[in-house]
Protein backbone atom coordinates (compact mmCIF):
# COMPACT_ATOMS: atom_id res chain seq x y z
CA UNK A 1 0.00 0.00 0.00
CA UNK A 2 1.51 3.11 -0.90
CA UNK A 3 1.97 6.18 1.35
CA UNK A 4 -0.87 8.39 -0.32
CA UNK A 5 -3.12 5.67 -0.40
CA UNK A 6 -2.68 5.22 3.18
CA UNK A 7 -3.20 8.76 4.18
CA UNK A 8 -6.58 8.56 2.18
CA UNK A 9 -7.76 5.90 4.22
CA UNK A 10 -6.86 7.36 7.66
CA UNK A 11 -8.95 10.20 6.15
CA UNK A 12 -11.79 8.58 4.97
CA UNK A 13 -11.79 6.53 8.74
CA UNK A 14 -11.68 9.98 10.55
CA UNK A 15 -14.43 11.39 8.28
CA UNK A 16 -16.35 8.21 9.23
CA UNK A 17 -15.50 8.25 12.78
CA UNK A 18 -17.08 11.87 12.68
CA UNK A 19 -20.25 10.83 11.37
CA UNK A 20 -20.64 8.92 13.83
CA UNK A 21 -20.04 11.35 16.74
CA UNK A 22 -22.20 13.80 15.25
CA UNK A 23 -25.15 11.38 14.85
CA UNK A 24 -24.70 10.01 18.57
CA UNK A 25 -23.97 13.71 19.90
CA UNK A 26 -27.30 13.71 22.30
CA UNK A 27 -25.94 10.64 23.95
CA UNK A 28 -22.64 12.23 24.54
CA UNK A 29 -23.95 15.81 25.95
CA UNK A 30 -25.98 13.01 28.67
CA UNK A 31 -22.67 11.40 29.09
CA UNK A 32 -20.60 14.64 29.07
CA UNK A 33 -21.51 15.41 33.19
CA UNK A 34 -19.70 11.80 34.13
CA UNK A 35 -16.79 12.67 31.71
CA UNK A 36 -16.35 15.82 33.25
CA UNK A 37 -16.57 14.84 36.83
CA UNK A 38 -14.12 11.90 36.07
CA UNK A 39 -11.57 13.85 34.67
CA UNK A 40 -11.64 16.32 37.33
CA UNK A 41 -11.77 14.09 40.15
CA UNK A 42 -10.13 10.82 39.04
CA UNK A 43 -8.03 11.73 36.19
CA UNK A 44 -6.45 15.16 36.94
CA UNK A 45 -5.81 13.97 40.39
CA UNK A 46 -3.95 10.93 39.52
CA UNK A 47 -1.57 12.82 36.69
CA UNK A 48 -0.84 15.46 39.42
CA UNK A 49 0.19 12.92 41.66
CA UNK A 50 2.71 11.10 39.28
CA UNK A 51 3.81 14.87 38.62
CA UNK A 52 4.21 15.48 42.37
CA UNK A 53 6.46 12.44 42.63
CA UNK A 54 9.10 13.78 40.78
CA UNK A 55 9.28 16.91 43.38
CA UNK A 56 9.96 17.64 47.22
CA UNK A 57 6.43 19.19 48.22
CA UNK A 58 5.20 20.23 51.67
CA UNK A 59 2.79 22.33 51.06
CA UNK A 60 4.36 25.94 52.28
CA UNK A 61 6.81 26.22 49.75
CA UNK A 62 6.48 25.72 46.19
CA UNK A 63 7.10 21.82 44.56
CA UNK A 64 10.88 21.68 43.93
CA UNK A 65 11.96 19.24 41.03
CA UNK A 66 14.08 16.23 42.44
CA UNK A 67 13.74 13.50 39.81
CA UNK A 68 14.03 9.47 40.64
CA UNK A 69 14.88 10.78 44.40
CA UNK A 70 11.89 10.14 45.99
CA UNK A 71 11.86 6.70 44.43
CA UNK A 72 15.30 5.87 45.37
CA UNK A 73 14.84 6.67 48.51
CA UNK A 74 11.33 5.15 49.04
CA UNK A 75 12.79 1.40 48.00
CA UNK A 76 16.64 1.66 49.26
CA UNK A 77 16.50 3.56 52.15
CA UNK A 78 12.95 3.64 53.82
CA UNK A 79 12.77 0.08 55.41
CA UNK A 80 9.75 1.33 56.68
CA UNK A 81 7.60 1.05 53.44
CA UNK A 82 9.45 -2.42 52.61
CA UNK A 83 7.99 -3.35 55.46
CA UNK A 84 4.36 -1.99 54.86
CA UNK A 85 5.07 -3.45 50.81
CA UNK A 86 5.43 -7.02 52.40
CA UNK A 87 2.52 -6.71 54.73
CA UNK A 88 0.35 -5.15 51.97
CA UNK A 89 1.51 -8.47 49.72
CA UNK A 90 0.84 -11.01 51.85
CA UNK A 91 -2.41 -9.41 52.46
CA UNK A 92 -3.18 -8.99 49.40
CA UNK A 93 -1.98 -12.50 48.29
CA UNK A 94 -4.37 -14.31 50.79
CA UNK A 95 -7.34 -12.11 50.65
CA UNK A 96 -7.66 -10.79 47.55
CA UNK A 97 -7.87 -14.61 46.25
CA UNK A 98 -9.95 -16.12 49.11
CA UNK A 99 -12.08 -13.76 49.08
CA UNK A 100 -13.00 -13.21 45.76
CA UNK A 101 -13.41 -16.80 45.95
CA UNK A 102 -15.49 -17.21 48.82
CA UNK A 103 -17.60 -14.11 47.58
CA UNK A 104 -18.28 -16.04 44.41
CA UNK A 105 -19.33 -19.25 45.95
CA UNK A 106 -21.26 -17.16 48.75
CA UNK A 107 -23.33 -16.23 45.47
CA UNK A 108 -23.60 -18.87 43.79
CA UNK A 109 -24.97 -20.73 46.49
CA UNK A 110 -27.36 -17.68 48.12
CA UNK A 111 -28.72 -17.78 44.26
CA UNK A 112 -30.29 -20.87 44.28
CA UNK A 113 -32.27 -20.00 47.33
CA UNK A 114 -35.83 -19.08 46.72
CA UNK A 115 -36.34 -15.02 45.43
CA UNK A 116 -37.08 -12.80 49.02
CA UNK A 117 -34.99 -15.60 51.19
CA UNK A 118 -32.23 -14.81 48.73
CA UNK A 119 -32.75 -10.60 48.93
CA UNK A 120 -32.82 -11.26 52.93
CA UNK A 121 -29.22 -13.56 53.49
CA UNK A 122 -27.74 -11.30 50.30
CA UNK A 123 -28.49 -7.98 52.62
CA UNK A 124 -26.92 -10.35 55.68
CA UNK A 125 -23.55 -11.39 53.56
CA UNK A 126 -23.12 -7.46 51.73
CA UNK A 127 -23.88 -5.78 55.53
CA UNK A 128 -20.03 -6.13 57.12
CA UNK A 129 -18.91 -4.25 54.27
CA UNK A 130 -21.24 -1.10 54.88
CA UNK A 131 -21.20 -1.64 58.28
CA UNK A 132 -19.60 0.95 60.25
CA UNK A 133 -19.67 -0.51 63.78
CA UNK A 134 -18.19 -3.57 62.79
CA UNK A 135 -14.69 -2.25 63.74
CA UNK A 136 -15.58 -2.04 67.32
CA UNK A 137 -17.01 -5.47 67.22
CA UNK A 138 -13.67 -7.19 66.16
CA UNK A 139 -12.13 -4.66 68.67
CA UNK A 140 -14.14 -6.68 71.26
CA UNK A 141 -13.61 -9.87 70.33
CA UNK A 142 -9.84 -9.58 70.30
CA UNK A 143 -9.60 -7.67 73.33
CA UNK A 144 -6.12 -8.02 74.97
CA UNK A 145 -7.99 -8.46 78.70
CA UNK A 146 -9.97 -11.08 80.35
CA UNK A 147 -13.11 -9.19 79.24
CA UNK A 148 -12.06 -9.80 75.19
CA UNK A 149 -14.34 -12.71 73.97
CA UNK A 150 -11.62 -14.85 72.61
CA UNK A 151 -9.17 -14.85 75.69
CA UNK A 152 -12.83 -15.48 78.25
CA UNK A 153 -13.44 -18.21 76.04
CA UNK A 154 -9.88 -19.79 75.92
CA UNK A 155 -9.59 -18.99 79.32
CA UNK A 156 -12.86 -20.38 80.90
CA UNK A 157 -12.10 -23.65 78.70
CA UNK A 158 -8.71 -23.59 80.55
CA UNK A 159 -6.80 -23.31 77.45
CA UNK A 160 -4.78 -20.10 78.55
CA UNK A 161 -4.08 -19.21 81.80
CA UNK A 162 -3.44 -15.39 81.03
CA UNK A 163 -4.54 -12.99 78.35
CA UNK A 164 -3.33 -13.01 74.74
CA UNK A 165 -2.55 -9.42 73.56
CA UNK A 166 -4.07 -10.19 69.98
CA UNK A 167 -4.14 -6.57 69.15
CA UNK A 168 -0.49 -5.68 69.78
CA UNK A 169 1.20 -8.99 70.15
CA UNK A 170 2.92 -8.94 66.43
CA UNK A 171 3.05 -12.62 66.26
CA UNK A 172 -1.03 -12.70 66.19
CA UNK A 173 -1.65 -9.45 64.75
CA UNK A 174 -1.66 -10.70 60.75
CA UNK A 175 -3.31 -13.61 61.51
CA UNK A 176 -6.73 -11.83 63.22
CA UNK A 177 -6.33 -8.56 60.22
CA UNK A 178 -6.78 -11.23 57.75
CA UNK A 179 -9.62 -12.91 59.81
CA UNK A 180 -11.27 -9.44 59.88
CA UNK A 181 -10.43 -8.04 56.10
CA UNK A 182 -11.87 -11.52 55.17
CA UNK A 183 -14.92 -11.38 56.91
CA UNK A 184 -15.19 -7.96 55.47
CA UNK A 185 -14.58 -8.52 51.93
CA UNK A 186 -17.95 -9.57 50.77
CA UNK A 187 -18.90 -6.27 49.10
CA UNK A 188 -19.62 -4.63 45.31
CA UNK A 189 -17.64 -7.74 43.99
CA UNK A 190 -20.68 -10.09 45.94
CA UNK A 191 -23.60 -7.87 44.64
CA UNK A 192 -22.00 -8.13 41.16
CA UNK A 193 -21.95 -12.01 41.24
CA UNK A 194 -25.37 -12.22 42.41
CA UNK A 195 -26.49 -9.75 39.75
CA UNK A 196 -24.11 -11.97 37.25
CA UNK A 197 -26.02 -15.04 38.12
CA UNK A 198 -29.49 -13.80 37.96
CA UNK A 199 -29.19 -12.75 34.21
CA UNK A 200 -28.20 -16.35 33.19
CA UNK A 201 -30.96 -17.46 30.58
CA UNK A 202 -32.13 -20.45 32.20
CA UNK A 203 -32.77 -22.24 28.45
CA UNK A 204 -28.63 -22.56 28.24
CA UNK A 205 -28.88 -24.87 31.23
CA UNK A 206 -31.67 -26.73 29.48
CA UNK A 207 -29.36 -26.86 26.33
CA UNK A 208 -26.30 -27.68 28.25
CA UNK A 209 -27.84 -31.08 29.61
CA UNK A 210 -28.84 -32.09 25.87
CA UNK A 211 -25.37 -31.68 24.88
CA UNK A 212 -24.26 -33.72 28.06
CA UNK A 213 -23.24 -31.58 30.67
CA UNK A 214 -24.23 -34.09 33.85
CA UNK A 215 -23.35 -32.58 36.75
CA UNK A 216 -23.39 -29.04 38.64
CA UNK A 217 -19.64 -28.23 37.96
CA UNK A 218 -19.84 -28.64 34.48
CA UNK A 219 -22.74 -26.48 34.28
CA UNK A 220 -20.38 -23.63 36.42
CA UNK A 221 -17.46 -24.31 34.17
CA UNK A 222 -18.98 -24.09 30.55
CA UNK A 223 -22.32 -21.96 31.05
CA UNK A 224 -22.44 -19.74 34.38
CA UNK A 225 -18.32 -18.49 33.90
CA UNK A 226 -18.47 -17.79 30.22
CA UNK A 227 -21.83 -16.01 30.59
CA UNK A 228 -20.77 -14.15 33.38
CA UNK A 229 -17.26 -12.73 32.42
CA UNK A 230 -18.28 -8.81 32.66
CA UNK A 231 -19.01 -9.56 36.15
CA UNK A 232 -15.92 -11.55 36.96
CA UNK A 233 -13.51 -8.75 35.34
CA UNK A 234 -15.61 -6.43 37.86
CA UNK A 235 -15.28 -8.20 41.16
CA UNK A 236 -11.56 -9.19 40.45
CA UNK A 237 -10.81 -5.19 40.11
CA UNK A 238 -12.94 -4.96 43.62
CA UNK A 239 -11.10 -7.60 45.23
CA UNK A 240 -7.61 -6.26 44.17
CA UNK A 241 -8.68 -2.75 44.78
CA UNK A 242 -10.04 -3.81 48.78
CA UNK A 243 -6.83 -6.08 49.43
CA UNK A 244 -4.61 -3.21 48.24
CA UNK A 245 -6.31 -0.57 49.94
CA UNK A 246 -6.11 -1.82 53.37
CA UNK A 247 -5.64 1.31 56.06
CA UNK A 248 -8.63 1.48 58.50
CA UNK A 249 -9.15 -1.54 59.72
CA UNK A 250 -5.48 -1.84 60.36
CA UNK A 251 -5.81 1.45 62.19
CA UNK A 252 -8.92 1.21 64.06
CA UNK A 253 -7.46 -2.55 65.66
CA UNK A 254 -3.95 -1.69 66.02
CA UNK A 255 -2.71 1.23 66.37
CA UNK A 256 -1.19 4.08 64.26
CA UNK A 257 1.45 2.71 63.75
CA UNK A 258 1.13 -0.99 64.77
CA UNK A 259 3.70 -2.52 67.09
CA UNK A 260 6.77 -3.27 64.77
CA UNK A 261 4.52 -2.30 62.01
CA UNK A 262 3.73 -5.55 61.90
CA UNK A 263 0.45 -4.87 60.19
CA UNK A 264 1.69 -1.42 58.51
CA UNK A 265 0.39 -1.37 54.92
CA UNK A 266 1.21 0.78 51.78
CA UNK A 267 -2.03 3.23 52.44
CA UNK A 268 -1.04 3.21 56.30
CA UNK A 269 2.06 4.78 55.03
CA UNK A 270 0.69 6.83 52.53
CA UNK A 271 -1.11 8.59 55.51
CA UNK A 272 1.81 8.91 57.60
CA UNK A 273 3.14 10.62 54.75
CA UNK A 274 0.49 12.54 53.08
CA UNK A 275 -1.64 13.48 56.26
CA UNK A 276 0.54 13.71 58.94
CA UNK A 277 4.14 14.72 57.93
CA UNK A 278 2.68 16.56 54.70
CA UNK A 279 5.56 15.39 52.77
CA UNK A 280 3.10 15.57 49.56
CA UNK A 281 5.83 14.70 46.79
CA UNK A 282 6.99 11.43 49.08
CA UNK A 283 3.06 10.66 49.28
CA UNK A 284 3.01 10.62 45.81
CA UNK A 285 5.97 8.65 44.93
CA UNK A 286 3.81 6.12 47.51
CA UNK A 287 0.72 6.27 45.55
CA UNK A 288 2.06 5.96 42.33
CA UNK A 289 4.42 3.05 42.68
CA UNK A 290 0.61 1.28 45.11
CA UNK A 291 -1.22 2.21 41.92
CA UNK A 292 1.16 0.60 39.35
CA UNK A 293 0.98 -2.43 41.49
CA UNK A 294 -2.98 -2.53 41.44
CA UNK A 295 -2.60 -1.99 37.43
CA UNK A 296 0.13 -4.67 36.62
CA UNK A 297 -2.37 -7.47 39.03
CA UNK A 298 -5.39 -6.26 37.70
CA UNK A 299 -4.03 -7.17 34.22
CA UNK A 300 -2.38 -10.50 35.08
CA UNK A 301 -5.36 -11.15 36.74
CA UNK A 302 -8.21 -10.63 33.63
CA UNK A 303 -5.35 -12.22 31.62
CA UNK A 304 -6.12 -15.46 33.60
CA UNK A 305 -10.12 -14.80 33.69
CA UNK A 306 -10.36 -14.42 29.65
CA UNK A 307 -9.03 -18.31 29.69
CA UNK A 308 -12.32 -18.83 32.09
CA UNK A 309 -14.49 -21.38 30.11
CA UNK A 310 -12.73 -21.11 26.60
Amino acid sequence: MSLARYFDKRKEADEIRAREIYRYRICYLFLAPYAVVFVLFFVAPLVISILYSFTYFNILEPPRFIGLRNYINLLLADDVFLIALKNTFIMAAITGPVGYIAAFLFAWFINELPRYIRAVVTLIFYAPSISGGAYMIWALIFSGDAYGYINGVLMNLGILDQPVLWLTDPKFMMPVMLIVILWMSLGAGFLAFIAGLSTIDPTLYEAGLVDGITNRWQELWYITLPNMKGMLMFGAVMAITQSFGVADVTIVLAGFPSTDYAVHTVVNHLIDYGSIRFEMGYASAIATILFLTMIVCNAVIQKMLRRVGT
